[in-house]
């Protein structure tokens, strides 16, 4: 296996480490916009199976001509959200198999964003789904920790420990604390508002998909491993729009704990359109200069790849499933917990991008020995949970499951 990676920030990064230490693959080309970041990622992990190049994610032109240059045969996109679509498009052009950690960006129904869908997360891209099943290409999308192991989770429960599933309810939780700042969000911040502050999506069983008021719903969730009560509020993630599609549930939802200060931190920008991605005209010193105020906001923060020697805690992904077994009730939390000094001392990366980027190198490794085979824009769900829990495990990450 050849595996292109498109992105070198912090879980970039850190896919470099965690796939170091693996055989599966031939070589890795790192590529990002700064080539510099690329160099430095390789260079880190001194394996000349790793080489590094300077690309525009948003050209999709030169990531195709990129695929073809280097004979990669998988596109790991490890971008933000923006660049899903033209990854996307180059690696069908490339015939590539593609994986990416978000999918393609929602767009609010124009006069009912609150109650209803309008282009939802994912939507452009399961619209080219009969053209990849068509080519006998594979599109692995939405592989990360969430969306990714939280749907994998799901597809174990639905499998292995569930008869009928009544509800399914993605539950994301942390204490972590960052020396230093009052406000220093773990993840790119660029994602977070736009998955904060669109309408968040809710599917029922009859009804579909429908949406709601962003951080409805709060509900105090008892994470695992000493993290403790957390309230959670109804975020927009692809979980939802993913897990119905080979899941039977009655119910989907994805909540987030995000605790007061950051939602009013939210709120704020929002009500200064400090979260708009559309340019607004400052002056500057050569003249007039056309920004994004949203990349504004990222700029003006630190990078989340740089706290980890400021981070302290743990942080929790997991899967909530309430349904019968057997004729008798059950309920169950499938989860995965890292700790901050643990990922520090083991591979140099904080704990949240290292639990999202040990999950895409996971299911490389089962693409790679056939375990996990398919055509088509398929999620995680559409593969066999227990091989991929295995092997997380071997990669000395271990899950759990909890008894509700």
């Amino acid at each position: 296996m050849r595996v292109l990676l498109v992105g070198a920030g912090g879980v970039g990064t850190a896919i470099t480490r965690i796939a170091a230490r693996r055989r599966f693959f031939d070589a890795m080309v790192v590529a990002d916009y700064d080539p510099a970041r690329a160099e430095a990622a390789v260079a880190a992990v001194g394996d000349d199976r790793f080489g590094a190049a300077q690309v525009d994610a948003s050209d999709e032109t030169a990531v195709t001509e990129l695929l073809r240059r280097h004979a990669c045969d998988v596109l790991l996109n490890a971008t933000d959200p923006r660049f899903v679509m033209p990854l996307f498009r180059a690696a069908r052009a490339a015939d590539a198999t593609y994986v990416d950690m978000a999918m393609s960006l929602s767009h609010p129904h124009p006069e009912r964003p609150y109650a209803e869908c309008g282009v939802k997360l994912g939507d452009d891209q399961f619209a080219r789904a009969e053209e990849w099943e068509k080519a006998g290409a594979l599109a692995l999308v939405g592989m990360g920790v969430e969306p990714g192991l939280s749907d994998v989770f799901a597809r174990y429960a639905a499998d292995e420990l569930f008869d009928e599933i009544e509800e399914i309810g993605i539950r994301d939780g942390a204490n972590l604390t960052v020396d230093g700042y009052d406000f220093a969000p773990s993840f790119s911040i660029w994602t977070t508002i736009e998955e904060c502050l669109n309408p968040p999506v809710v599917y029922e069983a009859g009804r579909g998909w429908f949406t709601t008021e962003p951080f409805s719903e709060p509900e105090v969730f008892d994470f695992p491993e000493g993290i403790g009560p957390v309230e959670c509020v109804n975020v927009e993630h692809e979980e939802v729009l993913l897990v119905p599609r080979w899941v039977d549930a009655g119910r989907v939802t994805f909540k987030y704990g995000l605790g007061k200060e950051f939602i009013d931190t939210l709120r704020t920008l929002h009500l200064l359109g400090l979260d708009s991605t559309a340019p607004v005209t400052v002056p500057g010193p050569a003249g007039p200069v056309a920004v994004s105020p949203r990349d504004v906001v990222a700029a003006c923060l630190p990078d989340p790849a740089t706290l980890g020697e400021r981070m302290h805690g743990k942080t929790c992904a997991g899967t909530w499933v309430r349904g019968t077994k057997d004729g008798a009730p059950r309920e169950v939390y499938l989860y995965h917990v890292v700790d901050n000094q643990w990922s520090m001392k083991e591979y140099g990366s904080q704990a949240v991008v290292w639990q999202t980027a040990v999950n895409p190198v996971v299911a490389l490794e089962l693409l790679a020995d056939g375990a996990w085979s398919g055509s088509g824009v398929l999620g995680p769900e559409a593969f066999p949970a227990r091989p991929f829990l295995d092997l997380l495990t071997a990669y000395g990450s271990p899950w759990g499951v909890r008894e509700q």
